[in-house]
């Protein structure tokens, strides 16, 4: 049997984690937690769909007479299990500007208490998203297929869940809920994104929104659709300035056709309809269809 050297490689292993902790200011106390886990993240998501669509994604045999009993049992344990993924966030970002384990607490129980009243619009958000689905696609034979089988209603699920649980302060749990979706549907939505009802992503695979993306009611578009960045300002000292509004605003009625990308703080205006693989970076009016064709015809900018 070969010799590997397993007991320094584990030592020297030790002493770069040491080094990591020392350079990031991570506790080194022992059985100390830190931050969230994935994992249990990826419970507490699946628990709360179930919870929004018991008969559809709740257990296979459960029946309607025991229905509100699940729901409730289901919340309940995945809002005390999110309550502790919460409390965790909030001190690993106290790190840095120390706070009080009683404040944590309370700043945590009362997010995670707002989360759950949330959860009723949230659902009917999400009945908007699932319709649109049915009715903009030709193939769907009815709304529980695309509830159980169409990875952008998937992706929203998660969407806006994330979303809910960026705006209460709680931005990494939100960003792991994302990437979750993501790693299972292939699209990328941050979880600032701003999406309103009745939002539908045909295929979906390979779709990216921003994190200051804005997207008006009834948006429609297909795989491969890029709103993203432009530019990445930075400051006096080359750091990247966080948070800024970058994405496109995006208005009610838009349809956007696979491969187009959109860069940068543009608008697209009520009803414009965006072919597919088109580049663009600059707004768009209400109504207009913009094409290849139409934008090798546009006039160049300075031309007489």
């Amino acid at each position: 049997m070969a010799n590997f050297e397993v007991g320094d490689i584990v030592r020297a292993l030790h002493a770069a984690r040491d080094e990591w902790r020392d350079s990031q200011r991570r506790s080194r106390e022992p059985g100390t937690r830190e931050f969230p886990s994935r994992d249990a993240l990826a419970q507490i998501v699946e628990s709360l769909k179930g919870a929004l669509f018991p008969m559809r994604l709740g257990p296979p045999e459960l029946r309607h007479e025991s229905e509100d009993f699940y729901v409730g049992h289901s919340l309940n344990t995945a809002l005390q299990a999110l309550l502790v993924q919460a409390r965790l966030e909030l001190g690993y970002n106290a790190r840095h500007e120390p706070r009080p384990s009683s404040e944590i607490d309370g700043v945590a129980a009362e997010a995670i208490r707002q989360f759950a009243s949330a959860l009723p619009q949230l659902r009917r958000l999400l009945d908007t998203d699932v319709l649109a689905a049915y009715q903009g696609d030709p193939a769907a034979r009815s709304v529980d297929e695309v509830l159980l089988c169409y990875p952008g209603v998937l992706a929203m699920i998660h969407h806006r869940l994330a979303h809910e649980l960026y705006t209460l302060g709680l931005p990494l749990l939100a960003r792991i809920v994302a990437e979750l979706a993501h790693a299972q549907t292939g699209i990328d939505i941050h979880p600032g994104a701003q999406i309103d009802a009745g939002f539908f992503m045909d295929h979906g695979t390979g779709v990216v929104i921003g994190e200051t993306a804005v997207i008006g009611k009834r948006v429609r578009l297909y795989q491969a659709v890029t709103l993203g960045a432009k530019r990445f300002p930075t400051d006096a000292e080359g750091n990247l300035q966080k948070g800024l509004p970058r994405h496109p605003i995006v208005e009610d009625d838009v349809v956007i056709y696979a491969g187009a990308t959109i860069l940068g703080r543009v608008t697209l205006g009520k009803g414009a309809v965006i072919g597919g693989n088109v580049w663009i970076t600059d707004d768009v009016p209400a109504g207009a269809s913009v094409t290849q064709a139409s934008l090798q015809n546009a006039p160049k900018a300075g031309a007489a």
